[in-house]
């Protein structure tokens, strides 16, 4: 064979590392940086914010659930109080500003946001932005200025409770922290007893305040629609922020290329056929049937299929050994590798599932399809097919639409109420270690409508997983 016609193959542990390392979303994050900031030498830009070393991290929230929230991921708790207290020339240009009760501009405010984000501390930990921006203009300008949060939290209640809780909000004149005689009370006495309360407007003032906020509030949400979330306030503190750091911790979905390499387990008729046939079908997958695989290579009358075809024609297993290398070939091939794959009928035990990830062929996601032996039995046993049209009929659920097509349905030997038997011992024999083998395997019922189930699989297939929460000691990411 010619060398320049051989079929490409790309080597899994490519994409498994990739993916592993974030390298798609970190190239992305340094290709982002490097059109914003426009460096001279972009080069040297880009190691030097490769040995900063932190791209996620940020976020907007606000107030009392912003300092919790930052208390549990370790980032640094940015406001308007605390930018303004740095002692830089910038600032005291800014100070000037506020000292005559005037506005500070719009572009002294961004640099003095960017100085501050650009610090080390920010860097390294990541950041909470409390109360910024507060205009469209504002928002404009921080993505202008290549300020792009991974997350805002928009935190909504009525009017007539943001009024009440504004009576019971008190400041700390020394931080600028701001307390709650209700929700939120500071736990030091120090703290407690130099708390002031809030300069207050008038109700008609207020109103104001509000209407203007409320205009600002729906162009904020144009500006950062694709990473925010309205989280309900007028509830219990506790509940809120147990939304807000589920959000914060949650990955949005990833533009990155993406390669599902994906293990469907489940006992007979739990459907494994059916879901991977609709994830192909929609993501543009290869469908692995491994018993399908080993029929076409023994039809192929190669050598291998010549070795495997006495354990077909005979109903015996093929050696553990074969399987693997007619497995890791077809996974080797350039469209598992460029396309993805979804792989059933193997790994059926502990040692094939050792096997194949020594093999390096390990996948992003993992899914028992759940089904009670009863069921199962039910579901197989009473099921039909057509020779003529190759139609499957279920003698509760689909029965044959005429006596004609009822006469010549056939029944596979292997779905009698024995043979079923057998096959369930067998897979629950081994579905424990294989469930330990793969502890972030997601579990799913089968019992229920197939394009329900499709459903539940498809959202948790697009989705990265979940980033845990950092440990104490570790910086944040």
């Amino acid at each position: 064979m010619d060398a320049t016609t051989k079929p490409l193959r790309i080597p899994p542990e490519m994409s498994i590392y990739a993916e592993e390392h974030d390298i798609y979303e970190l190239v992305q994050s340094l290709v982002i940086s490097l059109m914003v900031d426009k460096p001279e030498d972009p080069i040297h830009y880009l190691i030097s914010l490769l040995k900063r070393g932190n791209f996620e991290g940020n976020c907007f929230s606000s107030s009392l659930q912003a300092r919790k929230l930052c208390e549990h991921i370790k980032a640094i708790h940015i406001t308007a109080s605390n930018i303004l207290k740095e002692s830089t020339d910038l600032t005291k240009k800014a100070q000037e500003y506020t000292a005559k009760e005037q506005e500070i501009p719009v572009d002294i405010w961004i640099k003095l946001i960017q100085q501050r984000l650009l610090k080390i501390d920010c860097v390294r930990q990541g950041w909470v932005l409390e109360g910024i921006p507060q205009t469209h203009r504002e928002a404009v300008s921080l993505q202008e200025a290549g300020v792009i949060p991974d997350h805002v939290v928009l935190l909504e209640a009525p009017d007539a409770v943001l009024i009440e809780r504004s009576h019971g909000k008190r400041v700390d004149p020394i931080t600028g922290d701001i307390y709650h005689v209700t929700f939120i009370w500071p736990e030091d006495n120090e703290v407690a007893h130099r708390l002031e309360r809030q300069t207050s407007d008038s109700e008609e003032q207020g109103v104001t305040q509000l209407m203007k906020q409320h205009q600002e509030v729906t162009a904020l949400r144009r500006t950062y629609q694709y990473c925010l979330k309205s989280i309900d306030a007028d509830q219990p503190f506790v509940d809120v922020f147990d939304q807000v750091l589920t959000y914060v911790l949650s990955r949005h979905r990833s533009v990155a290329p993406h390669t599902p390499r994906v293990l469907l387990f489940g006992p007979p008729g739990s459907g494994k056929s059916l879901q991977a046939k609709l994830i192909s079908q929609k993501y543009n997958t290869v469908n692995l049937c491994c018993s399908e695989l080993l029929e076409a290579v023994c039809a192929d009358a190669t050598s291998m299929g010549e070795l495997i075809k006495p354990y077909l024609e005979s109903g015996q297993q093929v050696p553990d050994s074969m399987v693997l290398q007619i497995l890791t070939d077809r996974l080797s091939k350039l469209d598992c590798t460029t396309r993805g794959w979804v792989l059933h009928g193997f790994p059926r035990d502990l040692e094939q599932a050792e096997k194949l990830q020594e093999a390096n062929f390990i996948p992003s996601r993992v899914f028992f399809l759940e089904m009670t032996d009863d069921v199962v039995i039910e579901r197989v046993s009473l099921t039909s097919v057509d020779p003529v049209t190759g139609d499957r009929y279920h003698s509760l659920y689909k029965p044959a639409p005429s006596p004609k097509v009822q006469g010549r349905l056939q029944f596979h030997p292997k779905d009698s109420e024995a043979q079923l038997l057998q096959r369930l011992k067998e897979y629950w024999a081994n579905s424990s270690s294989l469930q330990a083998f793969y502890p972030e395997a997601v579990h799913i019922s089968a019992d229920q409508d197939p394009h329900t189930v499709f459903e539940s699989l498809e959202s948790r297939l697009v989705v990265p997983l979940p980033k845990s929460l950092p440990v104490k000691g570790e910086n944040s990411t």
